[in-house]
């Protein structure tokens, strides 16, 4: 029939023609050691050996959503992360050239896209497949004070206790949320608390535990190939990911989330996105904005529910009776 098990026999011409299933899905035209299923985001020469191109290799990648206005502080971010780290900016007020008065921008990835949030760039951007050399990935904010944080200690931290999903503690005196989220003086790492009363249905889910905010998250490989899927296409400011993200995590997962304490930053709250929309029906632009916010919180619970449903009873299980479902 074929040269190998996977050919296929063309009687038409009298040739085999490749056909090999186990190649990604398209390739399967394909001889499979030709087959290129990851890619990086490592900068390449245009000239000479390309076995020579690469001097250094990061293992560890950074990506800050930013506009011009926060160039100091980004400038004061990037300064914390170490040569291991790959620096990818997201610019969604286009100002790129303007950068280059950092020395460390003209070493930097940037991808410009008018009044897009993190989420919108993560989705596009950052697919597993393409991130897939880097151990950890930071998708960050660019408003986070960071005199008291240091990449390099962190990853250490988040692999001593062996954290899938992280983040630095927060300043408790500014930009806190939630409790989870507040850095604690008397530990390296935590990964439970207590919240007001009632807040909680189940002490080893969300907002006490299996938590961290969409600020500041760090992600390991593993856990970033399932948490792109589940990014929605639409949904841009990820408001839900955050109480979703466990889902990723092999159970149980209240033990592999956590909130760095020892490395911790400070929340500006600087309201850009806010700045980024139009006034409408007589609001102010963050007025629309946040409530775009808050509806899609609500679509992106009621979708993942209602998929959810349809999974297990599909499977024959009553979907109420699953816990923490």
């Amino acid at each position: 029939m074929g040269l190998v098990s996977d050919c296929r026999s063309s009687s038409n011409i009298g040739t085999a023609v490749i056909w090999v299933p186990s190649n990604p899905r398209g390739a399967e035209r394909l001889p499979p050691r030709i087959v290129a299923a990851e890619s990086d985001l490592y900068l390449r020469r245009l000239w000479g050996n390309p076995n020579e191109d690469l001097t250094s290799t990061p293992k560890y990648l950074v990506t800050f959503t930013v506009g011009y206005d926060q160039r100091m502080n980004i400038d004061a971010c990037v300064k914390k992360f170490s040569e291991n780290f790959t620096i990818l900016l997201f610019h969604y007020d286009g100002r790129v050239a303007e950068w280059d008065e950092f020395e460390w921008s003209k070493r930097a990835i940037h991808v410009s896209v008018l009044k897009q949030t993190k989420w919108w760039y993560a989705k596009r951007f950052l697919h597993p497949d393409i991130v897939a050399p880097y151990e950890y990935i930071f998708i960050w904010d660019e408003d986070l004070g960071v005199e008291h944080f240091n990449a390099e200690e962190y990853i250490k931290l988040v692999k001593k206790h062996g954290l899938e999903i992280s983040q630095p503690g927060l300043d408790p005196n500014k930009g806190l949320t939630w409790q989870m989220t507040k850095r604690r003086d008397d530990s390296e790492v935590h990964k439970v608390t207590d919240e007001k009363p009632g807040w909680c249905t189940d002490p080893h889910l969300p907002p006490c535990a299996a938590f961290v905010e969409i600020m500041a998250p760090v992600f390991s490989r593993d856990a970033w190939r399932c948490v792109w899927h589940m990014i929605q296409n639409d949904l841009v400011h990820g408001w839900g990911l955050d109480f979703a993200l466990r889902k990723c995590i092999e159970q149980p997962a209240h033990e592999k989330i956590g909130v760095v304490d020892s490395q911790w930053i400070v929340h500006g709250s600087v309201p850009s996105l806010g700045s980024q929309g139009e006034s409408q029906n007589g609001k102010a632009p963050w007025q629309g904005v946040r409530e775009r916010c808050r509806k899609e919180w609500t679509m992106f619970q009621t979708r993942l529910t209602s998929a959810e449903n349809s999974y297990f009873k599909a499977a024959g299980l009553d979907p109420s009776a699953i816990k923490g479902h």
